[in-house]
């Protein structure tokens, strides 16, 4: 005869279900929706490559061209295009204004800038600042 042996009983383990076992959310985790993402902004290191980047294609002067920059410190790296013809300022600098693109990662934006001619020939950077459609 063959003798088989189910154990039946308790082996010492128990489910006690307690709701401070499990994470609850609180009133002041609530958030609101998600919008869209904040642009990129750019480090002080990025905007010196920017502004040296300007500087370059207006002393350049081509018509229609644009002037690449990178930072490999952070990777940022965009372009700068002249915009429209020079322009006399108020105290009679020569001036132009530039579009320059901002990436970092995958995020895009734009600056818009202002240069005038210096006594020596290149041009200084005087506004850079994001870019707001109007």
């Amino acid at each position: 005869m063959t003798l088989i042996l189910v154990g039946l009983g308790s082996g010492g383990c128990s489910l006690n279900r307690s709701d401070a076992a499990f994470a609850k959310m609180e009133e002041s985790d609530l958030t609101g929706s998600i919008g869209p993402a904040a642009p990129p902004t750019p480090t002080e290191s990025d905007l010196v490559f920017t502004r040296t980047a300007a500087s370059d294609v207006l002393t350049k002067g081509d018509k229609d061209s644009s002037q690449p920059w990178e930072n490999p410190e952070t990777g940022a790296r965009g372009s700068v295009t002249p915009l429209a013809q020079a322009y006399a300022s108020e105290d009679g600098r020569t001036c132009r204004d530039f579009l320059a693109s901002y990436v970092n990662g995958r995020s895009e934006s734009w600056l818009q800038g202002a240069a005038c001619r210096a006594s020596h020939g290149r041009w200084e950077i005087h506004t850079l600042k994001p870019w707001k459609r109007s």
